[in-house]
């Protein structure tokens, strides 16, 4: 995308992430065997060509199920995972290929948080430790004073107060909902300007998972960029500004919150909402199950790739592989990849 074609905010200034065309493989091992034959050699295509933009103050839900690609496009972004090809931009600089003292940099505004809290910390660090190991690994804080005021400060800003009932405690005295909140104020800590959150509360109990996600909510407001993956439609329809659906490493539908849940126009889409539960126990949805498995991502079917489960497909679907585009009737930044939306 030229310069003058990328996305600006409203005052000009580039998104706060910009994510264009990235794709992302893993090698398939052949074995001695295998390569002594002359297999051909296999990838896992992961990530196939995935964009999208983030903005300050905006919760962005990457939609989908498991094996979708989520988590590696997440990791590709923090540089966990190398991508193979695509352009990732933080505030218009263009990070894919910074390593060393840049990707150092680049993740004291860039912050994540993993999907399990019982495995993110150290049993060993108490809580005080765990927050404060940020500071000392980027050279921030100052002074012990300092870095302990901002301990407490990360601490009462993700929900934990008085800081003084949690200090000193270890990982394995704190509940599910509470070891999550040490992580996010961890993150929070070097005062980052995105968060990117994987599955934040699918390890934990229903009745706490309000809770985090509405400190995600308190974050997103204060100007903080999120990027929350989840699997959870109803999660992303209430928390999030914009929905993007994945399906087998590709983006297929994308626009406002509201406006996807409640007028999706992808099949793929509309097989996730339907299972859904209702608040309203006397409104009747049928579940739409879809027929078949998921592809296996090393062989991507031709055509578009959800054409195999899909309820609607025509022989067109076999041999078109559909880009994201406006489709009829649809308000602004709404986007399917389907012939027939």
């Amino acid at each position: 995308m030229s310069e003058e074609g990328r996305p600006r905010s409203d005052d000009g200034r580039p998104p706060l992430l910009e994510v264009e065309n990235l794709v992302a493989r893993f090698a398939v091992p052949r074995g001695v065997v295998g390569a002594f034959r002359g297999r051909p050699k296999l990838a896992v295509r992961a990530v196939d060509g995935v964009s999208f933009i983030v903005r300050e103050g905006e919760l962005l839900a990457l939609v989908g199920e498991s094996g979708s690609g989520k988590t590696t496009t997440a990791q590709s972004i923090l540089r966990l995972v190398k991508p193979e090809a695509g352009t990732i931009r933080f505030r218009g600089d263009d990070i894919t290929g910074i390593s060393g003292r840049e990707l150092r940099a680049l993740r004291r505004h860039v912050q994540l948080i993993f999907q399990d809290p019982y495995e993110s910390l150290d049993p060993r660090f108490r809580v005080r430790a765990t927050i404060e190991e940020p500071l000392l690994v980027h050279g921030e804080g100052g002074g012990k004073a300092d870095r302990d005021r901002l301990v407490r400060e990360a601490l009462e800003r993700a929900g934990l107060t008085p800081p003084e009932l949690f200090l000193e405690r270890y990982p394995h005295e704190l509940s599910g909902g509470q070891r999550q909140r040490v992580a996010i104020a961890a993150s929070l800590a070097l005062s980052p300007e995105l968060l990117v959150a994987d599955e934040p509360v699918s390890m934990l109990d229903v009745s706490v998972r309000a809770g985090i996600l509405s400190l995600l909510d308190e974050l997103r407001r204060s100007g903080l960029g999120i990027l929350m993956i989840t699997h959870d439609l109803s999660t992303a329809a209430h928390f999030a500004d914009r929905i993007a659906v994945m399906y087998l490493g590709r983006i297929v539908e994308e626009g406002p919150a509201r406006e996807v849940v409640h007028n999706p126009r992808h099949p793929y889409t509309k097989a996730l909402l339907s299972v859904v539960p209702q608040r309203d126990p006397r409104r009747q949805t049928q579940p739409e199950i879809l027929r078949g498995e998921t592809p296996n991502p090393v062989n991507i079917p031709p055509g578009c790739r959800f054409n195999p489960r899909c309820p609607i497909a025509i022989p067109e679907c076999r041999t078109t592989d559909p880009d994201l585009r406006v489709p009829a009737g649809a308000k602004r930044g709404h986007q399917a990849a389907c012939i027939r939306a």
